[in-house]
């Protein structure tokens, strides 16, 4: 079965699924003792992440624009519902969803660039934040880009499907 995984993975010219992760904002900034990465050193495949930098760190606290944000419970609950929304309304598929307190991962298939699907994500997740007076207008509740990894085999899916549900420790 592997062999035919590998064969279809060679014809196939879309991914099957991407694995979709965006922060909230402030909440992981350069030079964190988690490792970060960066548009130039260290934003390359295989390289190692950026090692922590208490400097760096305190000068990106500072320049934040208001504290770092983290979801309860409820702000946690009209997330879900809004990503599963444009899911239901652009007819991509949702394989797997855990909305965090500080993060957000998903497994989905989508006919476009991981990228646009994010973007969609976060605006209909602030807008039903706002809307449902749970998000100030002036809190900007997401990091800027997020992790956006294509999945091309059934093997790929199961694990990034796997982690997101059972990978993310206890609530």
């Amino acid at each position: 079965m592997a062999k035919i995984d590998y064969i279809d993975f060679q014809a196939r010219t879309q991914p099957i699924a991407f694995l979709i992760t965006f922060r909230c904002y402030g909440t992981w900034l350069h030079g964190d003792e988690r490792g970060a990465v960066d548009r130039a050193k260290y934003h390359r495949y295989g390289s190692p992440d950026m090692p922590s930098n208490q400097r760096l760190h305190s000068e990106e606290t500072l320049e934040l624009k208001h504290p770092a944000v983290r979801l309860n419970p409820a702000q946690r609950e009209v997330v879900e519902l809004a990503i599963r929304e444009v899911c239901t309304h652009r007819h991509y598929l949702l394989h797997a969803l855990n909305v965090r307190t500080n993060h957000v991962h998903s497994v989905i298939s989508a006919p476009c660039k991981p990228e646009k699907v994010m973007d969609g994500f976060k605006a209909y997740a602030t807008r039903k934040l706002r809307q449902a007076s749970l998000m100030d207008s002036k809190i900007k509740p997401w990091a800027r880009h997020g992790s956006t990894e294509y999945l091309w085999t059934e093997e790929q899916v199961q694990r990034a499907i796997d982690y997101v549900v059972n990978g993310q420790g206890d609530e």
